[in-house]
């Protein structure tokens, strides 16, 4: 109904250019608000006082000329001139219950969008090292991902969803000598564990999975590795020990250890994410990057454009020409490529895989990669307008009042699925959601697990089950519904809960637009809020099942309504819509 409204006001200004009142209009940007007084009609607009200064007007006698050459229509009851020169909107009673039957007739549909133009996208999310199981951290840029990409589906938008796989790289090694020298102490070597190397049980389980299969096969002579420890420096140790496993095992029983570790973990991960209702349709690998000669040609093409210097025997981005604070290596002087040349490479493959949109969702301590990935871009001849990063804040867990630890490295972490095992997916795919990515979150696990009213995902949930029990009493008190029928008469829909209540349900489709244009998943959390209050007002001082045929009906079928709205976003959100509680 907005966009109506703002139609209306749009043929007016037309009209009001046609008679020379106003100049032209066409770049000139229609807002129309929701009015938080329903004294002040449905919506508003100040149009007239953005456009008072080209008009050569003051604002209330120009918000007087639109209203004078608005068309005629057939959702407006009347509209009022207010303070300065807003323009006020009252719809006519039978446009707020006419939402009951969109709702009605499109059902899950309720709410789709064609802003996207079927736009390929590609959204990259989570995309953890597969060094341990993934943690609470991981979890909230799970949540994030999964449902900024479901926001994206329903405005219109052609989505794929990508896990990035770091199966390369210095942390991969780190992985396969902690395995490695856990699978020497479990076959009866004393040899004492790095303290930079990975140290959870996950670790131990995979060195005897290991064993089982292998037996003894990666054991080696223990002196000359024992030697190493009187490093002091720990980095440098953990550098040491790589490299010696790498040369006593030799390429293939090394890739064996590494593949062990690696295959174990993306496993689980994959598990946890299947767990929590997150499916990804690529898992893309770092090492097919270099397996594919794509970091190569990356690299080839940007020295070719004069993008790349050697300095320290190491090869280097000019990154600080194109926005970066420096500029960036992108061949050590060993020869290995970085991390960032991998990087550069995967973004030239998401383009020539032909995505128009690319999302990538980070953890906020990647912030100061932003530049340097969209210099990359640039210097490809690729359009970095294409990228857009969003960035997930930490989350902190507290059980009580007890503010929980988390390390990778020692092992020391909570993870996603001990999480969701203790507060349940629902709540934990809610409680992730619920404030800006960009905000630092504090998980409430005891509030989390709460059936009370403080607790917003029970509260929500609540709302949809107590729409089933009122059907489900519908036989017992000797009435019928049908929908049909319920459907023929909604003009007796008019105590204002029920007005506020049809406003909320008709303003549903412009929130799944604001939301998936900003890439913000709580702007749902909010409306489900409001929504689920009305209703629980509504419910507690109203009474549906009573012999008035026409007021039964047609409150039976605006709950109907309310229950399909509710079952729409929660399912955006990935919670379930529980009939009974």
């Amino acid at each position: 109904m907005k966009k109506q409204v703002q139609e209306l006001i749009a043929q007016s200004l037309k009209s009001l250019e046609s008679k020379e009142i106003l100049p032209t209009t066409e770049q000139i940007n229609i807002t129309v608000e929701n009015s938080r007084d329903s004294a002040h009609g449905d919506f508003a607009t100040n149009i007239a006082m953005v456009l008072a200064k080209v008009a050569k007007t003051n604002p209330r006698q120009l918000a007087q000329n639109i209203i004078e050459y608005l068309p005629e229509s057939d959702i407006l009851e009347k509209t009022e001139i207010a303070g300065p020169g807003f323009i006020n909107f009252f719809l006519k009673q039978n446009t707020h219950q006419s939402v009951i039957i969109d709702i009605l007739d499109k059902g899950d549909n309720y709410g789709d969008s064609n802003i996207g133009n079927n736009t390929p996208t590609l959204v990259e999310f989570v995309s953890a090292n597969p060094t341990g199981p993934l943690h609470i951290g991981h979890g909230r840029g799970a949540a994030y991902g999964a449902v900024v990409a479901n926001l994206l589906k329903k405005a219109g938008y052609d989505v794929s969803c990508e896990y990035y796989v770091n199966d390369a790289g210095r942390q991969m090694d780190i992985l396969a000598v902690s395995v490695w020298l856990r699978y020497l102490q479990h076959c009866g070597q004393d040899i004492s564990f790095p303290e930079n190397g990975y140290k959870g049980d996950y670790i131990n389980d995979i060195a005897i999975a290991l064993h089982l299969e292998h037996a003894d096969k990666f054991v080696t002579v223990p002196e000359k590795l024992l030697s190493l420890y009187n490093e002091e420096d720990a980095e440098l140790k953990i550098d040491m020990l790589i490299k010696y496993c790498t040369e006593e095992l030799g390429k293939e029983n090394y890739r064996l250890v590494f593949d062990a570790g690696l295959n174990h973990i993306l496993e689980t991960i994959k598990t946890d994410l299947v767990n929590f209702g997150v499916k990804f349709d690529t898992w893309f690998s770092e090492r097919s990057l270099v397996d594919d000669d794509i970091v190569t040609t990356c690299i080839t093409k940007l020295i070719e454009n004069d993008w790349v210097y050697e300095k320290d025997g190491a090869q280097w981005f000019r990154s600080s020409k194109l926005g970066d604070e420096k500029d960036r290596v992108l061949i050590r002087e060993n020869g290995q490529a970085t991390y960032f040349a991998s990087d550069i490479a995967y973004h030239l493959s998401k383009v020539e895989r032909g995505f128009e949109k690319i999302i990538d969702i980070w953890g906020a301590d990647h912030h100061g990669y932003i530049a340097r990935v969209k210099a990359s871009m640039q210097a490809l001849g690729l359009a970095p307008e294409k990228l857009e990063i969003l960035l997930v804040q930490f989350a902190t867990l507290y059980r009580g009042k007890e503010r929980l630890q988390m390390s990778t490295r020692s092992g020391e972490f909570i993870t996603l699925e001990e999480l969701q095992n203790e507060v349940g997916k629902d709540a934990t795919r809610f409680f992730y959601i619920m404030r800006k990515s960009e905000q630092h979150l504090d998980f409430d696990m005891e509030l989390a697990k709460s059936q009370s009213n403080d607790n917003p995902v029970y509260y929500i949930q609540y709302a949809h089950a107590r729409i089933c029990s009122v059907f489900r009493q519908i036989p017992e008190k000797g009435y019928t519904y049908k929908q049909e029928e319920a459907l023929k008469d909604l003009s007796v829909l008019t105590e204002p809960q029920e007005i506020k209540l049809l406003s909320v349900l008709a303003r549903y489709p412009e929130v799944i637009e604001n939301a998936a244009q900003a890439y913000e998943p709580h702007q749902l959390v909010y409306y489900l809020k409001d929504l689920a209050n009305d209703f629980h007002s509504y419910y507690n001082t109203s009474q549906f099942l009573i012999d008035n045929n026409e007021i039964r009906n047609a409150r039976l079928v605006l709950i109907v309504a309310i229950k399909q709205v509710i079952k729409n976003t929660l399912s955006l959100i990935g919670v379930s819509s529980p009939e009974e509680m």
